[in-house]
């Protein structure tokens, strides 16, 4: 590894693959950089951004603005001078120059943090990061002790001493690289001017038991927790696995960190667990912003990956409720037309039988065989009548029968309409005995694969939400919501869950499925 790369060879020459690229094929097969090939790269690269900072330069660092080759890792000028377009790039620009102004030797520390933190961990910075011990069990203290002070997000607490910073790598991993120019490493926790912060540092703090860090090594002023004992993580096919994993991480960090703007005023500070029960509460909502005070970053909730996932979830339940009422206003209103022709069929009834026992009174001198036809036509006006009653009931139950089984008596749902409206019609009284238990979650599984999904063209950038009440072997209501919305998408996943075959069950069981975005 070249320690440093004169600027002007690399421009005159054909240009290397990024550092980038390297991440990217090392993600894709599951690896990440050990420490001692991160220091190899970060060292050299940390000693000669110094020289161009001290030449006056500002740009923007991050991995696809790095050559990486057999001769090293150099920046690409021309790439760093405009901020990056890959997402995860983004992570690694400073805060301040997340606005697209080109940063200082300040703004570079925090990229070299981040870059060493995603070669090393596999992951990026921002909201929901683990702690490199976390990430990566048997990662030395000293790495979130030098990382804790690079990636402060207030520049005005963060050190400026790209030196101190490569002799600092440099140590993490001697016989990684050259050791870089004699610097004085203090530097790092404060200068003449200031004291860095590491309250404000992007790496969240060590976990706490009564007031004291669990497992912790103290190096310094900067707390640094233990690896686990376990790193397993959650099931890749399995969306509540996912979502639960990524409400885990959020609540690791307990600092009031986030603030919402809504209706022009500021809510908040909230911790991460105090934020995602503000939108479960639908107190906030996707379309209101979301401000990280650490990062200083500003956007809507739809667009942090981090919420955007539980503000979904929270839209999806509001759709659900208002659709239920809607449903219930219905049936309040057909259940009143019911009522209404009922009574105005007896009344029908009732004063054409008056009309008849008149008339008959009346003309009771006429033969039997009137007499006979007579009590036809009153018999033919009340057969009508009861018809047409229980035509309304029926309206009004939704086309709902009863199966009567071994277990007991279980309302039958008829198929074709929404998950919400099969669960609305579905009323079982659960006080009875022998009732069968639900089916379990392996009945599920052929909703559960996704596989199906292919052949209605979902793109990977969408997230399917599907609710599918299931009685007898089939669904006989399905709801599917896609985010962003595609009726046509929606309509032929809905299609393809209806002609699914379950377990036969007497009850009406309710399955919720989400297939978020990649």
């Amino acid at each position: 590894m070249s320690p440093q790369i004169p600027t002007s060879t690399l421009e005159g020459s054909v240009k290397a693959s990024t550092l980038r690229e390297a991440i990217e094929v090392k993600r894709v097969r599951g690896e990440r950089f050990t420490l001692r090939e991160a220091v190899a790269i970060i060292v050299p690269l940390t000693t000669h951004l110094a020289g161009l900072h001290a030449g006056g330069r500002k740009f923007f660092v991050h991995p696809s603005a790095l050559h990486h080759g057999k001769a090293g890792t150099d920046l690409d000028l021309s790439a760093a001078d405009a901020p990056p377009t890959h997402a995860r790039d983004k992570a690694s620009i400073a805060p301040e120059c997340r606005r697209g102004e080109a940063g200082d030797a300040r703004a570079t520390v925090f990229s070299l943090g981040a870059i060493l933190y995603e070669l090393v961990t596999g992951e990026i910075v921002g909201p929901g990061m683990k702690r490199p011990s976390e990430a990566v069990p048997g990662l030395p203290a000293q790495l979130e002790v030098v990382l804790g002070k690079a990636l402060v997000g207030d520049p005005k607490h963060r050190p400026s001493d790209l030196g101190a910073l490569a002799q600092a790598f440099h140590h993490l991993a001697p016989s990684g690289s050259v050791a870089p120019p004699a610097a004085d490493e203090s530097r790092l926790d404060h200068d003449s001017s200031f004291d860095v912060d590491v309250s404000l540092s992007m790496i969240p703090p060590a976990p706490a038991s009564n007031g004291k860090p669990l497992g912790a090594v103290k190096s310094g002023a900067y707390v640094v927790a233990n690896a686990p004992s376990s790193n397993r993580g959650p099931d890749p096919l399995d969306p509540l696995q996912q979502l639960s994993a990524l409400k885990t991480r959020l609540e690791s960090d307990p600092r009031p960190r986030y603030v919402v703007i809504k209706d022009g005023m500021d809510h908040g500070p909230f911790t991460a667990v105090e934020l995602l029960q503000q939108i479960a509460s639908h107190q906030f909502v996707e379309e209101n912003s979301l401000q990280d005070t650490l990062s200083g970053e500003e956007r809507l909730i739809s667009a942090w990956d981090d919420f955007a996932l539980f503000a979904q979830q929270a839209k999806l339940n509001r759709d659900m409720k208002q659709e239920r009422k809607a449903l219930d206003a219905v049936v309040q209103v057909e259940r009143k037309n019911a009522q209404w022709k009922l009574l105005v069929g007896v009344g029908l009834v009732s004063v054409l039988v008056a009309g008849g026992v008149g008339f008959w009174m009346r003309e009771r001198a006429l033969s039997k065989f009137d007499e006979k036809v007579q009590s036809d036509k009153a018999s033919a006006i009340d057969a009508a009548a009861a018809l047409s009653a229980e035509k309304g009931a029926a309206k009004a139950g939704g086309g709902t029968g009863t199966w009567s089984g071994g277990a007991g008596s279980f309302p039958q749902v008829g198929g074709g309409g929404s998950c919400e409206a099969a669960i609305a019609r579905y009323t079982e009284d659960y006080s009875k005995q022998g009732v069968p238990p639900d089916l379990g979650a392996g009945a599920f599984s052929n909703l559960n694969n996704g596989a199906y999904l292919n052949s209605c063209g979902v793109p990977s950038n969408m997230t399917v939400n599907i609710c599918a009440a299931v009685q007898n072997g089939r669904a006989v209501g399905v709801t599917v919501v896609t985010s962003p919305s595609n009726p046509g998408i929606a309509g032929c996943v809905k299609a393809q869950v209806s002609g699914m075959s379950f377990p036969s069950h007497p009850r009406l069981d309710v399955a919720h499925t989400t297939f978020a975005a990649n």
